[in-house]
């Protein structure tokens, strides 16, 4: 028994690791940081697909025409720029806006549901263990007696 589930864990393990480094290069490459420079010669050469400016860190996130991605950083002085290079070389141009976060109650919901599943639970628990209980009462008590054979009547 303790064997198989050293096994089971061990092979568990393998396995989360296998995962781990077949998803990190895809994760790890998926954009790749490059100079403001070296950005605007591929604008130039039209090798861009797309740009998108993220106000926030102020980091381009390009599109290339090879299908990979690059990571830009520039100053807000740059984004005119930006935008005549990328839409001089054919490239589509977006400013990326972020969204007010807005204050969801499935948190909330959650809470309820697991308050709820625990209350579920304790009261299963204390169904079982009364029953259990009485189980064991009429067999302490009575169980002697219900063995014997009935006694017998007057005949």
């Amino acid at each position: 028994m303790a064997r198989s589930i050293r096994r089971l864990a061990l092979a568990a393990g393998c396995t989360a690791t296998a995962l781990g480094l077949v998803a990190t290069p895809a994760l790890a490459t998926h954009f790749q940081p490059e100079s403001y420079q070296e950005l605007q010669a591929q604008l130039h050469h039209r090798e861009v697909l797309a740009v998108v400016l993220h106000t926030k860190g102020y980091k381009a996130h390009a599109s290339l025409a090879n299908g990979g991605h690059v990571t830009v950083t520039y100053t807000p002085a740059e984004v005119p720029l930006l935008r005549a290079a990328a839409t001089a070389g054919g490239s589509s141009f977006a400013i990326a806006t972020s969204k007010p976060k807005s204050t969801t109650v499935h948190h909330k919901l959650r809470y309820i549901a697991g308050g709820l599943l625990i209350v579920v639970i304790v009261v299963v628990l204390v169904v079982l263990l009364l029953g259990r209980r009485r189980t064991l009462e009429e067999e302490g008590h009575g169980g002697e007696a219900a063995s014997a054979p009935p006694p017998a009547g007057p005949s």
